[in-house]
């Protein structure tokens, strides 16, 4: 699948009943870089300027590489302690060789991109030409996905709504013929009329029936194609016609409350995908090791607890940090989700790295950052930033925007 991107009694106590394996000195050590402060929670890695080196994307700014110093790219509001966005994805989408953003947001409709402003603009630091992709007329927007659906090389925008009665829609890029005005010259007195393309994005439902806080995109059915997990279950592809046809939906939990995303992997392969995923605003990371489906075709899994020690996992991400040639998996404590409301919300802020130990059949926990400096968002991103060929990992949260570059064994 191709996704396009306090006390130490206190903390003793909470590893003894975390049932995870800690290791207080992990074999890769890394070391953080504050880029920003403010409460954006999305964040990319793209070459914006074409220099040949990875730039951080994060809400108002572009950070150009290998310093990171700050640029303008668009202007976001603030609301209730949130930046009106949930989300950055880098993505040439107007074909014009130059890497653009794609954003929504946690309750405005829209679904726009921004255009990078080539060359000149970028060294004039102007902001980023906004343009509408689609009104999706939906709301309550926890988080997005940018993943090919489908088998066509094609991402689509996928949308995880915390409202569990929004319908599941994926949104197809293409592009429309429109009409626009413009002046032929400077201090031309009369406007003229040109058709453009414009790239657009156009609504694919997959079902009316469910939605809700949490999602995860991989092969779970068995069958080699994409299924789609929810907060109130699980979309299967049909066999033919997967953006025509309405997906099966299976209704095999309820009211998941889960990360965005969730991860789908085989662990212990035996050849079954299995499902790691975390609760997003409580405590607790699992994974669901898939035993089978019933006559119904509802799965059936065991659960397996990795960590309790820490609350707000709300993003998952599989990357290979210490070189062994296997993903680790990388969380961390979205720092004041729901504003601190949330069990735990006011515990220090942790990111930590996990192995897989494949004989033990379980989850070994590292440290990446334990400062209570540096927590997640929405998003975590990882690259090597600075050509030295380990995994660097970059953040952005209420903690601020960071990287975390990998210092190596």
């Amino acid at each position: 699948m191709k996704i396009w991107t306090h006390a130490s009694f206190s903390a003793a106590l909470l590893l003894f009943w975390s049932g995870v394996s800690p290791a207080a000195d992990g074999p890769v050590k890394f070391t953080a870089q504050r880029l920003t402060v403010d409460a954006n929670e999305g964040i990319d890695i793209a070459d914006v300027d074409k220099d040949g080196l990875p730039d951080i994307i994060s809400g108002r700014n572009w950070f150009k590489a290998p310093e990171y110093i700050p640029h303008p790219l668009r202007s976001i509001e603030d609301w209730n302690g949130y930046v009106v966005s949930n989300g950055d994805f880098a993505y040439d989408v107007n074909k014009d060789g130059w890497m653009d953003v794609i954003s929504g947001s946690f309750l405005q409709t829209e679904i726009c991109w921004y255009e990078n402003p080539k060359e000149e603009g970028l060294r004039l630091g102007q902001l980023w030409k906004r343009h509408v992709l689609v009104d999706s007329q939906l709301s309550q927007n926890e988080g997005n996905l940018f993943v090919d659906l489908d088998g066509d090389d094609q991402p689509e925008f996928l949308v995880d709504s915390w409202n569990k009665t929004n319908p599941l829609c994926a949104w197809k890029l293409g592009v429309e013929t429109r009409t626009e005005t413009f002046k032929p010259a400077p201090n031309a007195k009369k406007e003229e009329t040109r058709e453009v393309q414009a790239p657009v994005l156009t609504r694919w439902t997959l079902g009316e029936r469910a939605n809700g806080h949490g999602m995860a995109v991989g092969d779970i059915s068995g069958d080699g194609k994409m299924d789609i997990l929810v907060g109130q279950g699980w979309y299967e592809q049909p066999a033919a016609d997967a953006d025509k046809a309405e997906w099966t939906y299976h209704a095999d939990w309820m009211d998941w409350h889960a990360a965005v995303p969730c991860l789908i992997r085989d662990l212990n392969g035996d050849g079954q995908n299995d499902i790691i995923w975390a609760k997003g605003h409580d405590y607790g990371i699992f994974w669901w090791e898939i035993t089978g489906r019933d006559e119904k075709g509802s799965l059936q899994w065991t659960e397996h607890e990795i960590d309790r020690s820490f609350s707000q996992a709300h993003a998952l991400h599989f990357a290979d940090v210490d070189g062994d040639g296997q993903d680790e998996l990388i969380t961390g404590k979205r720092v004041r989700a729901h504003n601190g409301g949330d069990p735990g919300g006011s515990e220090p802020a942790v990111v930590y790295y996990y192995d897989w130990d494949a004989k033990a059949q379980k989850f070994v926990r590292h440290d990446i950052d334990t400062s209570g400096k540096v927590g997640i968002g929405l998003q975590i991103r990882t690259a090597d930033l600075n050509g030295d060929g380990l995994v660097d990992i970059a953040l952005a949260g209420k903690s601020g925007t960071h990287v975390l570059i990998n210092l190596g064994k």
